[in-house]
């Protein structure tokens, strides 16, 4: 709070050295001294000018913000158009969120001062806080054209800039932050920010890094940096980074989750027990402990699955009323679907949903890509390029400017194909893209974000009794939920089990699930189905090196040799799939199942055996084995699962009698039939959009077979 107000000319002086010795005791930081003067002036002269907007200015000095705006207030009546005081009253009003108040009372500061560098920073702040970005970096721009050098001006003008997804222009405007003041460590951390928007990672680590050198204790500037050290794969250096954020700040927001979730990515789990028995117990209460995808691999819970994705929105994510609300549309002759995704490239999503997206009936619909992922040019992006209507790249767009285009273009259904996972905009959604917004094959679980109409599932997924998880209205698809495309290739090249490093002889499990869905429950089954099967080895994806070296540790303690895990490293897609045939039975993972990678399996012919689990991200593969008509791969425990595993692998007639089956089911049945299953999400679409064009609120749609 400034004290630079001065004495007003507004003011009866009876006494004025008594005012010229408080504000110099306030001018030297005696606020208890100079409070006590200016009360007594106050106790003879009520309506003193001054002493009733320096009171209020050491009010707000000590914080106390609804007793410096009542005193401001009764200034104001005296002084209307005093701007040292408007401003100040805004600051306080600023403070305690009252955003508006503070708005209108720089305004008039700024009519009557309009040279006033300070009000119209302030004033950017506040549509900062607003997220009006484009009035908020006006404002700045204002501030530092009065003042050239103003350092915070330039500050809070590059972080605009990065709300605005303006990443080149914000890096160049903290550098020129930084020219003025490099001793001020904000803007070397959010350089390093602007960078990680612009996967400059290195870089990043090195804005990170002279930030934590003018301030070591630098939380955010550690937790970003993990971030950078996550993305560039120096994963067991991004834990560290990560330990260092939670050292200087224990209830760093989010954090925890983050860090629990990289020490999966490496399967490190020698506090596993511990962790989780934390992450539940500060979910339980409503601490900011973690993003939900964090949470997938770890609780088999939907009830806190939905609490941590609540907690979430309302902290990041809710819902905006920056835009006016969507008036009713009128019927469009095709119905307009939005897909708003990151992932239009060489991506699983990509050749999970290709063959839907060629496949939509241009007669009935119109569909829209808004992609907002890198622009790779591989063979998928062409792909989308040439499927879509329209395919619109809104990389660098602010949410805001691309929820007004979706409104522009009236799209009738967003499908947000990203949820909670890298790279996802929930921000976009809580603007309101378009009147029915949908989740579907993104974050498997609840958005809990009531601006989520709908989520599209099946009766696996979501039980009928489950629906009190889910803050959307639950679409229940035939068959399952998940599209495949049955154009995928799968190369001609037959591996030899050599050259994949697996032995030639004996039975191979294996599971190409990412690295952190392995739970220690989950390997500890794992290892005594190998006990249990002489001869076989379990093929494993390989994300990073440190997972390898800690799950062939882990084998050792548990009693097996480490030579009998193997592991596959990143191949081309078509390749992939090929080499799937080289193996014997896939063994999924829980709590967080098998999804694309069960897909793969199935379409190259390999059996996937699962257990079943209580949340969505638990019960996806059974509800992909109960598409392809083979339940008897679903167990309900990890007894029945290990059991049956043991059994297939040294039953070999009952083992060929499933695979022959799986290849006798891959055309004939739902689960890779493109064509029926996009009949069937159009009628959910169509189902949509009926309710809403007959006024019904969204509500839980079965679509029949």
């Amino acid at each position: 709070m400034s004290n630079k107000s001065g004495i007003s000319d507004h003011s009866a002086e009876t006494n004025p050295a008594q005012l010229q010795t408080a504000l110099a005791l306030h001018q030297q930081g005696r606020l208890a001294e100079a409070e006590a003067i200016y009360r007594e002036i106050l106790s003879s002269q009520p309506d003193h000018f001054d002493a009733l907007q320096l009171l209020a200015t050491i009010a707000g000095q000590q914080n106390k913000m609804t007793e410096a705006i009542e005193l401001f207030y009764r200034a104001l009546k005296i002084n209307p158009e005093h701007p040292a005081s408007l401003n100040n009253c805004g600051n306080a009003l600023q403070m305690l969120k009252r955003y508006d108040e503070a708005l209108l009372s720089y305004d008039k500061s700024i009519a009557v001062q309009p040279d006033n560098a300070d009000t119209w920073c302030n004033r950017g702040v506040v549509f900062q806080a607003l997220k009006r970005y484009e009035e908020a970096l006006e404002s700045y721009e204002r501030a530092i054209a009065l003042r050239p050098g103003y350092t915070l001006a330039y500050n809070n003008r590059s972080y605009t800039l990065l709300e605005l997804k303006r990443y080149e222009e914000a890096v160049l405007s903290y550098d020129r932050t930084i020219a003025l003041n490099a001793n001020y460590p904000e803007p070397h951390y959010n350089r390093g920010n602007a960078l990680l928007w612009l996967t400059r990672y290195e870089e990043a680590i090195l804005s990170y890094d002279r930030a934590i050198t003018i301030k070591p204790d630098y939380a955010e500037a550690y937790g970003n940096r993990g971030n950078a050290l996550k993305d560039l794969k120096r994963l067991q250096d991004a834990v560290l980074s990560y330990e260092r954020a939670i050292a200087f700040k224990p209830d760093y927001d989010f954090l925890f989750g983050q860090w629990l979730h990289t020490k999966m990515k490496i399967c490190d789990w020698r506090t596993f027990e511990n962790d989780v028995q934390q992450l539940s117990k500060r979910i339980e209460l409503n601490k900011k402990a973690s993003s939900p995808f964090s949470v997938l691999a770890l609780l088999d819970s939907p009830s806190m699955q939905k609490k941590a994705a609540e907690i979430l929105v309302l902290e990041k994510y809710p819902s905006m009323e920056l835009l006016p609300k969507i008036p009713k549309r009128r019927r469009h002759e095709k119905i307009r679907i939005g897909y708003y995704s990151a992932d239009f490239h060489n991506h699983p999503m990509m050749y999970l949903m290709g063959g839907l997206f060629k496949l939509h009936d241009r007669e009935k619909f119109e569909i829209i890509a808004f992609s907002f992922g890198p622009n790779r040019d591989d063979e998928m992006r062409k792909k989308a390029r040439e499927t879509f209507d329209q395919f619109i790249d809104v990389q660098n767009k602010s949410d805001n400017d691309v929820a007004q285009l979706s409104r522009d273009m009236e799209i009738d259904i967003a499908v947000d194909r990203k949820g909670f996972t890298k790279d996802g905009r929930t921000g976009l959604f809580a603007l309101r893209v378009a009147p029915i917004q949908v989740s579907y094959l993104a974050y498997p679980g609840t958005m809990g974000a009531d601006y989520i109409d709908y989520l599209i599932a099946d009766a696996i997924l979501i039980p009928e009794c489950r629906t009190q998880h889910y803050s959307e209205k639950i679409v229940y698809l035939p068959d399952s939920y998940q599209v495949n495309d049955s154009t995928r290739r799968i190369a001609g090249k037959v591996f030899t089990r050599e050259e994949l490093g697996l032995p030639t002889v004996g039975f191979v499990f294996c599971c190409f699930n990412n690295n952190h869905k392995i739970t220690p429950a989950t390997f500890d089954g794992w290892i005594r189905i190998l006990k249990k099967v002489e001869g076989s080895v379990l093929w494993l994806f390989e994300d990073n090196p440190k997972a390898a070296e800690n799950l062939r540790t882990e084998a050792t303690e548990l009693g097996i040799k480490a030579d009998r895990l193997i592991f596959a490293k990143r191949m081309p897609n078509s390749e992939h799939l090929a080499r799937h045939r080289t193996a014997d039975l896939f063994l999924d993972t829980l709590p967080y199942n098998a999804h694309t990678t069960a897909s793969d399996a199935l379409w190259a012919g390999l059996p996937v055996l699962t257990c079943i689990g209580e949340a969505f991200a638990s019960r996806v593969a059974a509800s992909l084995l109960n598409a392809i008509q083979l339940p008897e791969l679903i167990t309900a425990t990890q007894k029945e699962y290990e059991a049956l595993a043991i059994e297939l692998a040294t039953n070999p007639e009952k083992l060929t009698a499933i695979r022959q089956k799986l290849e006798k089911n891959r055309l004939t049945t739902p689960l890779f039939d493109t064509e029926l299953f996009t009949r069937n999400i159009e009628k959910a679409y169509t189902a949509m959009y009926e309710r809403y064009h007959a006024d019904l609120l969204p509500d839980h749609i079965v679509i029949k077979p």
